[in-house]
């Protein structure tokens, strides 16, 4: 097999959940530009239509736009029945939606319980949820690669120091909390799907500069990185994405893919 074969998705369909922006945006172009049909979900089913169809006609592929909160199962599993007859497989699954910390404060002692609920709620139940309802149909073919986004987060106690210095709230703790499940649930998963020819993956991105943070703030960041900057995006997600997705990865399950530029271990 040569890298270009090795790389190329021809015939693949991939689901990549919240794809309408950033990191899902990203890891949605990467399979259609490799050769995938790419289904696109969001909340907003116009936004989810808008965005594959935007993809589709960059790339020359078929792509779909579905509707779905992953927060809750029915709309998982009406998701997946619809993206499975669409084209009668599904042989990619990404992941990518989560929710944010939500209005209240950062810190434990300060945090809305119902914040709490509502972000490991999609962060983390609603990753279970996909994984469930996907991996319905790929035992059904014996193959397939679910990749979930997990972050830094789940790997690392943050120095809030770093956040108070710029005013910023900060992440929460519940927020670690539900990433490091992702962690965990992606390694037990994929030992219970390996016999059925479906490879599970996790990407831990580190902090990727949308231009909408502090200049103060932005600059220690980067500076914590062995690399010295951040994720840029429309670049740097899109080569671990891939690999995880293609044949080039398959002997590779249950391995947790940091892409930080060394954030979570220069000490």
């Amino acid at each position: 097999m040569t890298i270009s074969e090795m790389f190329a998705l021809k015939g693949k369909v991939a689901i990549v959940t919240g794809a309408h922006a950033w990191l899902g945006y990203d890891i949605a172009c990467v399979l259609a530009e490799s050769g995938s049909e790419v289904i696109v979900t969001s909340r907003n089913a116009e936004r989810a239509r808008k965005t594959a169809e935007k993809i589709g006609e960059q790339y020359g592929t078929d792509t779909l736009g579905l509707t779905m909160d992953q927060r809750f199962h029915k709309q998982v599993k009406a998701m997946a029945e619809q993206a499975h007859s669409w084209k009668g497989h599904i042989d990619i699954l990404v992941n990518n939606a989560g929710g944010g910390s939500g209005k209240s404060a950062g810190h434990i002692l300060k945090r809305d319980p119902q914040d709490e609920a509502q972000l490991i709620a999609t962060n983390l139940t609603g990753v279970l949820y996909c994984c469930k309802e996907v991996a319905r149909y790929m035992m059904q073919q014996g193959s397939g690669k679910i990749i979930n986004i997990a972050s830094m987060a789940g790997l690392i106690g943050r120095d809030r120091r770093l956040y108070e210095r710029s005013n910023m709230n900060g992440q929460p703790v519940d927020y670690a909390a539900s990433k490091a499940g992702v962690i965990g649930l992606t390694r037990d998963l994929a030992g219970m799907l390996s016999p059925h020819g479906i490879y599970v993956n996790s990407i831990s991105p580190g902090g990727f500069e949308k231009g909408d943070l502090p200049e103060a703030f932005t600059k220690e960041f980067a500076d914590r990185a062995m690399l010295g900057r951040w994720g840029r995006m429309g670049y740097d997600i899109k080569g671990p994405a891939l690999f995880l997705a293609s044949a080039a990865s398959d002997y590779v399950t249950g391995h947790n893919l940091v892409v930080d530029g060394g954030f979570s271990i220069w000490k």
